[in-house]
Formats: structure tokens, sequence, C-alpha cells
């Protein structure tokens, strides 16, 4: 038997995600299970070159600590308003926001957390859009301890997709 304690629900805040946090609020009810809600902000300072000098950039890296709190805050902010959309009675946690990787942010999340499922919205690219973006997604699905369902946003009931058109478009 399948026992769900805790669903993590990664959200990059896009469409995708949205669709996903249906499938995650759904599925921790029907189990009773707690649902964490975790935003990773990719961490430009990661990116930034140091041209071999140890500081790209004067004065850049000093700012930085106050940087991430004034993010922080903002996003922990739009998790508030997010988990307060979620229907009644689901037991979301608070939101966590992590800097890093998003694909390893996740991965240390679901495993120092002890998820048992991690539910998240893939945007389902394919060919070379894929190849240059790459997809957490399916990073995370292939890496994680735990079980992972992943949700095409274009696949939600009401979605308009080629073979599922919206209800106002008459056709002749």
């Amino acid at each position: 038997m399948v026992n769900l304690k805790r669903i993590l629900f990664p959200t990059d805040f896009s469409e995708c995600a949205d669709a996903a946090a249906a499938y995650a609020c759904d599925l921790a009810n029907r189990y009773d299970a707690e649902l964490l809600v975790l935003h990773v902000i990719h961490d430009a300072t990661l990116d930034v070159p140091d041209f071999g000098m140890g500081l790209a950039f004067p004065g850049y890296l000093e700012n930085i600590p106050q940087r991430r709190k004034e993010i922080t805050s903002a996003v922990q902010q739009s998790l508030d308003l997010l988990i307060s959309k979620f229907p009644e009675g689901s037991k979301a946690a608070n939101g966590h926001v992590k800097f890093g990787s998003p694909i390893s942010e996740i991965l240390e999340f679901a495993e120092t957390q002890n998820i048992d499922l991690i539910v998240m919205g893939t945007h389902g690219r394919t060919g070379f859009s894929h190849a240059i973006l790459g997809s957490v997604a399916e990073r995370v699905l292939r890496h994680a301890q735990c079980a992972v369902l992943t949700i095409r946003g274009d696949q939600v009931d009401g979605a308009a997709t080629p073979d599922n058109k919206n209800d106002d478009e008459t056709s002749d």
C-alpha cells in the first residue's frame, strides 16, 4: 500500500507549476499528507566570472547578503500567497526558499526532509529547446531517491491543446 506522509511541490511560479499544484494538493488531501512547497532561486553569484582575479566586479559581492534577504522576502510572500490559494484542509507547511542550483537543491531538500513524493510541473520541451534549456524535472526524476510525479502544463483538464479546444471555439 502507498503511504505518503510528506509531499514536496517545487514551484517556479509558471503555469506548468500551477497545474502540478492541483495534483500535489489533491494527493496531499487524499493521503492526509503534509505538503511542502519549495522555490529555488538560481544563485547568480555562482555564474559571475572572476577572470582569475578572485573578484569579478568590485562592490558586487559585498551586496549579495542584502540582495538575498530582499529576494527571499519577496519570494516568501509569493509562496505564502500561493499556499493561501490551496484548497481548504491542505496540510501545507510554510513555503521554503533556497538559493543554488534548482536540481541539486530540490534533491537535497527531498532527502533531508524525508519526502515520499515530489510533484512538479514540466514544460514538456523537446528537441533543440530541450537540449539547450535542459529539464529540471527530468534530472530530478532521474536522481531522486523518492517517487516523482511530473505534470505537463498543457495536459491538464481544461487546457487548450490541439486535441482539446476551448468550448467557446466553434467549428464549421
